[in-house]
C-alpha cells in the first residue's frame, strides 16, 4: 500500500517477517490489515503485549520448535495416501512444541496471560500421537529396528550381509597387494554405496571383477571385485525389503493418524499463530515498545513518542532521538507545525502516523504506556512527490489530486496528515487554496497533523478554535534545531540565520531581508509575541486555577469547621439539659428533704429555720452560677467563619466570579440551610477529575485523574487504578487529608543493632549489568528494601545501556514502590543513561 510505504509501516512488516519461524506467520504478516473494531484491536494489543512479557520473562516458554506440519497435513485427508519420512519428523517437532506451550498456558497462574489462554483453550494434544510416533523414530529422528519385528530381522540380514562384504573386500585387498597388482597403501574406496579397490590401469585385466570407474588421469581404475558384487546385490536386495517395510509401517501410521488430521491441523494454525504474535512481541520488544490507553472521549494523546525505524537508525550511529510528545482533542483537533527546515516537521508527522497505523494494526507502539490513541475510520496522507510522467501529473498537481480525495471521503473520525500544505505553486495562491482547504477540514472536525511555513495559515490557527499551533524549537544562538516540538505557538522558518549560517554572502542576506520587507519581518516578530503572551495567559489561567483549588479545599475546611461547631453546641446543649434535669432532680429532693424534716420535727422553730435556710442557700446558689465558658467558645467560632465567608466572598466579588450585593439575599437564605445539605452535595454532584473519593469496598481514599465511559483512573498513593464509578464515593478535600494521613502514614524507623550494622556495611550502589532480567529485578527489590530500612536518601542502580530494556523495566517496577520519589540519570560524565540515581522519600 503507497500509505505504508510513506509513514514506514513497509519497513515494520519486514521486520516482523523476518522473526518468523513459519510460512504461516510469514503469511499472516503480509495478510494482516488495520482493524476499526475496538475490541478486535485491543484483542490484538493485549496478545502481543502478553507475549512480550513472556518472552521477558518465562524462560520455559518454547523459543523454537515452530514448524509447518498444515501443508503436508491436508494431503493426508486423502485415502491410500502416506506420511513420507521427513515429513514424520516435523510433525514430532511441532507436537513437542504445542505440548509444551499448553503445559505452559496450564500450569500458570490463572490471573496471567488471561488472553493467550483464551486462544490456547479450545486446542487439544492427543499424547497417543506422540507415543506412537516414539515407538517409530529413535532420538536422531531415524526408523528404530523395532518399528516391527520384520523390519527387524532385515536389518539384522543387512548387517550380516555388510560384515562379509567387509572381511572379504579386505582380504581381496590383501591378495592383490602380495601379487603387486595395487599400491602398498591403496584403500577401499566407496563409491555410490559400491566397495572398491583402486587399481593400476596396467593391471585391472588381472583382478577379476567389473571396472566402476576411473580416476581423472586415467591411471587409476576402480574395481569391484566379482565376489563382492554378489554380495552387493545381495545386500540392495535387503535394502529394497527394508525401504518397503518402512513405507508400510508409515501407510499403517497414516491409517492411525487420520482420524485426528482436523485437530492436528488446527493445531498447526494455532502454533503458526503463536509464531505470528511471537515475531510481533519480539519486535516490540527490539523497539521498546509497550502497549497504550485507548482513548474514549476523542483525546489523541501521545507521550514521549519515538519514530522506530529512526531511532533504530540513531541508535546505530550511537545518538539518541528526542521524544515527541502532543495532544489533540475535539476542541482542537488539527496541529498545524511550523519551523525551519530540517527541524523535524515531517518527522512529527510520519511518527504520528505510524504510531497510529501500528497500534490499529495491532502492534505495540514506541511511547510512554499512558499515551492514549483513537481509532479512526481512515487515514489520509499527502507527503512527498507524486509526480507521475506516464500521468502527465506534475508534483502541485498530485497534491491537489490528494486534496481532492480528502476532501471527498474524509470525516469528523478521520486522521489527515499534509506535508508541506500549500507548497509546489506560486505561494500566494498556494496559501490561499491550502487555508481554504484547512478551513474546511476544520469545519467537518477531521483529526490531522499539518506541516507549512505558509504565515496566513499561522494566522488561521491562531485565531481558529479547532487549529492549534504547533512550532519545531530552534537554537538561535547555535542556529540549529532541537528537533523538539511545542504546541501553542507558531514556528519560525529562520530563514535568513540558516542563510547566513550556510555561507551566503551577508550583503545577499542583507538584500533578501530588505526584499521581502517589514511587514513579512514584523508579521514573524507578530506572532512569536503573541505565542509569549498566549503562554504567559496559559500560565496565569493555571495558576488561576490552582488557587481555586486551594479556595475549594479551604471553603471545604471552614464548612467542617461550622459542622463542627454545630455538633459541639448540640453536644453542649445537650449536656446542659443533662445537667439541668440533674440540678431540678436534686431540687426535688432537697425540697421533700426539707418538708420532711419539718415535719420530723413537729414544727420546732429552730430546725425548721435550719432547714429552710438551706432551702434558700441551694437557691441562691442556682441562681448565680456562671455562663459557660463553652457558649462563649461557640460564640467567638461562629464570628471567625462569618467574617472568613465574607472575605472569601468579598475576593471573589473583586475577580468577578461572583454578582455582588445584589446575590447577597439569596445567599444568605441558602447559608442557612449549608450545613443540612452539605453530605447530599457531596453525593450527588458528578465526578471530576480532581475530586477525591472513598473506595466504598475497603475505604481508602483516592483522587481522580481520568474519567472515562465505563471507568474513572483514581491515584491512591502512588498506584492509579481504573474503577468502576458506582464503587466510589465522594467526600471532601479535608476528609481525604485525614484519612490520607492515617492511611499513608510514613514509615517509622527503628534503629536496632542490627539495622545500624547494615547501615555501616550498606553500599548505595549497585552493579546489575549481565544478569537476567527477573534476576536482576530480585536484586533491585531488595536493594530498595535495604535502603528504605536504612533510610538512604539516594542510591544508584547501575544497568548499563545496551538495548534499554533492562532499563525500562528497573523503572517500571522503581515507580510502583512508594518509598521511591523520583527517578533521573546519571550526569553525562558519569555514565547517562546507563545509571539510574534513585531518590528515597526518606
Amino acid at each position: 500500500m503507497v500509505l505504508e510505504q510513506k509513514i514506514g509501516f513497509d519497513i515494520v512488516r519486514e521486520k516482523i517477517s523476518a522473526k518468523c519461524a513459519t510460512q504461516y506467520a510469514v503469511k499472516k504478516v503480509a495478510a494482516e490489515q488495520i482493524s476499526r473494531d475496538p475490541s478486535e484491536i485491543m484483542f490484538r494489543l493485549r496478545l502481543t503485549d502478553e507475549m512480550r512479557l513472556i518472552c521477558l520473562f518465562e524462560d520455559s516458554f518454547p523459543a523454537g520448535g515452530y514448524l509447518d506440519t498444515k501443508a503436508f497435513l491436508l494431503p493426508l485427508q486423502a485415502e491410500n495416501t502416506t506420511i513420507d519420512l521427513p515429513s514424520l519428523r516435523m510433525l514430532r517437532t511441532s507436537l513437542d512444541t504445542l505440548r509444551r506451550i499448553l503445559a505452559f498456558f496450564r500450569e500458570c497462574k490463572d490471573d496471567l496471560y488471561p488472553t493467550l489462554r483464551q486462544i490456547s483453550a479450545t486446542v487439544s494434544y492427543e499424547p497417543e500421537i506422540g507415543r506412537r510416533i516414539e515407538t517409530i523414530l529413535d532420538r536422531t529422528g531415524e526408523v528404530r529396528d523395532t518399528a516391527s519385528p520384520e523390519l527387524g530381522e532385515i536389518r539384522r540380514a543387512l548387517r550380516s550381509k555388510e560384515g562379509q562384504v567387509s572381511r572379504r573386500i579386505n582380504a581381496i585387498l590383501g591378495t592383490a597387494k602380495g601379487e603387486g597388482l595395487v599400491e602398498t597403501d591403496a584403500e577401499v574406496v566407496v563409491r555410490d554405496g559400491r566397495v572398491l579397490i583402486p587399481v593400476p590401469a596396467g593391471s585391472k585385466k588381472k583382478l577379476p571383477g567389473i571396472v566402476y570407474d576411473e580416476s581423472a588421469s586415467g591411471k587409476t581404475a576402480f574395481i569391484e571385485p566379482l565376489e563382492i558384487v554378489e554380495l552387493g546385490n545381495q545386500i540392495r536386495e535387503l535394502q529394497f525389503e527394508e525401504q518397503r517395510e518402512i513405507s508400510r509401517i508409515l501407510f499403517v501410521f497414516t491409517e492411525f493418524l487420520r482420524p485426528y488430521l482436523t485437530g492436528l491441523i488446527a493445531a498447526s494454525e494455532y502454533i503458526g499463530e503463536i509464531d505470528f504474535i511471537r515475531a510481533k512481541a519480539l519486535v516490540a520488544l527490539d523497539m521498546i515498545a509497550g502497549m497504550p490507553i485507548l482513548s474514549e472521549n476523542g483525546e489523541f494523546n501521545l507521550r514521549r513518542a519515538r519514530h522506530p525505524l529512526l531511532e533504530a537508525s540513531l541508535r546505530r550511529e550511537k545518538k539518541e532521538i528526542v521524544p515527541l510528545t502532543l495532544t489533540l482533542t475535539k476542541e482542537k483537533h488539527i496541529l498545524l507545525i511550523s519551523g525551519p527546515n530540517a527541524g523535524g516537521k515531517s518527522v512529527c508527522l510520519k511518527t504520528v502516523g505510524l504510531l497510529q497505523y501500528m497500534f490499529q494494526w495491532g502492534m505495540l507502539i514506541p511511547t510512554s504506556e499512558v499515551s492514549e490513541l483513537m481509532i479512526f475510520d481512515s487515514i489520509f496522507i499527502d507527503i512527498g512527490d507524486d509526480q507521475s510522467l506516464e500521468n502527465d501529473l506534475s508534483t502541485y498537481s498530485s497534491h491537489l489530486q490528494n486534496m481532492r480525495e480528502i476532501l471527498t471521503h474524509a470525516t469528523a473520525s478521520s486522521l489527515v496528515l499534509i506535508d508541506e500544505f500549500g507548497s509546489g505553486t506560486e505561494p500566494a495562491a498556494g496559501g490561499a487554496i491550502a487555508e481554504a482547504v484547512l478551513a474546511r477540514l476544520d469545519e467537518m472536525g477531521a483529526y490531522g497533523v499539518i506541516t507549512t511555513h505558509y504565515t496566513n495559515l499561522k494566522l488561521y490557527a491562531d485565531k481558529s478554535s479547532g487549529v492549534v499551533n504547533g512550532a519545531m524549537l530552534f537554537d538561535g544562538a547555535a542556529i540549529k534545531p532541537l528537533f523538539q516540538l511545542q504546541q501553542g505557538m507558531p514556528g519560525n522558518s529562520f530563514a535568513f540565520e540558516l542563510a547566513r549560517k550556510m555561507g551566503l554572502p551577508a550583503d545577499v542576506v542583507k538584500d533578501a531581508e530588505e526584499r521581502a520587507g517589514s511587514e513579512y519581518v514584523n508579521i514573524e516578530r507578530n506572532l512569536r509575541q503573541i505565542a509569549r503572551s498566549r503562554r504567559v495567559l496559559d500560565e496565569k489561567l493555571a495558576r488561576i486555577k490552582s488557587t481555586d483549588k486551594t479556595l475549594e479545599s479551604l471553603t471545604d475546611k471552614y464548612q467542617k469547621e461550622l459542622g463542627e461547631v454545630k455538633a459541639l453546641k448540640k453536644s453542649i446543649l445537650e449536656e446542659a439539659k443533662r445537667e439541668a434535669q440533674e440540678i431540678l432532680d436534686e431540687a426535688n429532693r432537697q425540697v421533700e428533704r426539707t418538708i420532711r424534716e419539718i415535719r420530723e420535727a413537729q414544727a420546732e422553730r429552730d430546725k425548721t429555720k435550719v432547714a429552710r435556710e438551706q432551702l434558700t442557700k441551694f437557691k441562691e446558689e442556682l441562681q448565680h452560677e456562671k455562663p459557660s465558658e463553652n457558649d462563649a467558645a461557640i460564640e467567638r467560632k461562629m464570628q471567625q467563619i462569618v467574617a472568613r465567608k465574607e472575605r472569601e466572598r468579598a475576593r471573589k466579588e473583586k475577580r468577578g466570579e461572583i454578582p455582588g450585593q445584589a446575590g447577597n439575599d439569596a445567599r444568605a437564605a441558602s447559608d442557612a440551610k449549608a450545613g443540612a445539605r452539605k453530605e447530599k452535595a457531596v453525593d450527588d454532584t458528578p465526578l471530576r477529575v480532581g475530586d477525591k473519593v472513598r473506595l466504598k469496598d475497603n475505604d481508602m481514599v483516592g483522587e481522580v485523574t481520568q474519567i472515562a465511559a465505563k471507568y474513572i483512573s483514581v491515584s491512591i498513593g502512588s498506584i492509579i487504578s481504573k474503577i468502576a464509578p458506582g464503587k466510589v464515593e465522594k467526600i471532601s478535600n479535608q476528609q481525604y487529608k485525614e484519612k490520607a494521613r492515617s492511611t499513608f502514614r510514613p514509615v517509622i524507623h527503628y534503629d536496632s543493632d542490627s539495622i545500624s550494622r547494615r547501615k555501616l556495611e550498606f553500599r548505595p550502589t549497585i552493579d546489575i549489568r549481565g544478569e537476567r532480567l527477573n534476576d536482576a529485578l530480585e536484586i533491585v527489590m531488595h536493594f530498595i528494601d535495604d535502603a528504605t530500612m536504612v533510610g538512604v536518601g539516594q542510591v544508584k542502580i547501575l544497568h548499563g545501556k545496551g538495548n534499554g530494556v533492562l532499563r525500562e523495566e528497573i523503572r517500571k517496577y522503581l515507580r510502583t514502590v512508594p518509598a521511591v520519589k523520583s527517578l533521573r540519570d546519571e550526569a553525562i560524565q558519569q555514565g547517562g543513561a546507563g545509571i539510574t540515581v534513585v531518590e528515597m522519600d526518606i
